[in-house]
């Protein structure tokens, strides 16, 4: 039955995915706190694996997004070659960070976290244009704050890389293009951080490879790839803005559950 939940669940970030251009990382964190509370795993325990777990399957995600972003020039691989260096140094930060956070303080900090993606998605994004982008050093150091503040939520920094970006005068179409690749970077360090600060931590789930746990990875995997497709032909078909709201009630009520649990 939990395989079962996490196939559907994996389903639902891979439609929104597709629906709405971001990562299933806001979506799978939670999914992956409730499947393990059930399993009686402490919270000192699962929301880190749930972190580590999200960031591994946003790795394999990403990459159907790069492509399809690519293929249509979108995506601006001169910023992606700057900020790398400082999302993949701010992606291991994140994981030695959480190390140190307590589970539960953990699970209210990324509870948070939603609410605010939540407020983002319902009202829209009110970022407008201020500035050129920064030179060398301040693309890094905005890159290390976003792959620190990604890997520790366990999501691909679409949330915080799209308004920079935007505010910084790119256009919104590629934005989230250039978003989609810089996210990749993020989450192979942020799940290099994750494994590493977790191998020797016990009580963990069965089959864990530090804090990514590999059932949870391959049945997430597997249904987001396949259902990203259908996301991407509904988007075509259905208002953006009532997506978006939709998207933002179920965050909503996602954070209200993990408050609560």
């Amino acid at each position: 039955m939990e395989i079962l939940f996490l196939l559907s669940m994996g389903a639902v970030a891979g439609m929104f995915a597709g629906l709405l251009g971001i990562g299933g990382g806001i979506i799978i964190v939670p999914v992956l706190a409730m499947v393990f509370t059930s399993q009686g795993i402490s919270v000192d325990v699962y929301m880190h694996v749930a972190i580590g777990t999200s960031l591994a399957t946003i790795v394999i995600t990403s990459l159907s997004s790069i492509r399809a972003h690519h293929k249509h020039q979108a995506i601006n691989w001169a910023v992606v070659n700057v900020m790398t260096v400082g999302v993949f140094t701010g992606g291991l930060l994140g994981a030695v960070v959480a190390k140190f956070i307590p589970g539960e303080n953990l699970k209210l900090i990324f509870s948070i976290f939603l609410f605010l993606i939540a407020a983002q998605m319902f009202f829209g994004n009110t970022t407008k244009p201020h500035r050129t982008l920064p030179a060398k050093p301040g693309m890094i150091v905005a890159g290390t704050s976003i792959g620190m503040v990604a890997s520790l939520m366990g999501v691909g920094g679409g949330s915080m890389t799209v308004p920079f970006l935007t505010w910084c005068n790119m256009s919104i179409r590629n934005a989230v293009a250039t978003s989609s690749a810089i996210g990749f970077p993020i989450a192979v360090s942020g799940t290099i951080g994750f494994i590493i600060t977790g191998w020797s931590v016990p009580d963990r789930p069965l089959m864990s490879f530090g804090y990514v746990n590999l059932p949870a990875f391959f049945s997430i995997v597997v249904a987001s790839v396949l259902f990203a497709p259908l996301g991407a032909w509904i988007a075509h078909r259905i208002s953006p803005l009532i997506l978006k709201r939709i998207f933002a009630g179920f965050l909503f009520i996602l954070g209200v559950r993990m408050v609560l649990s």
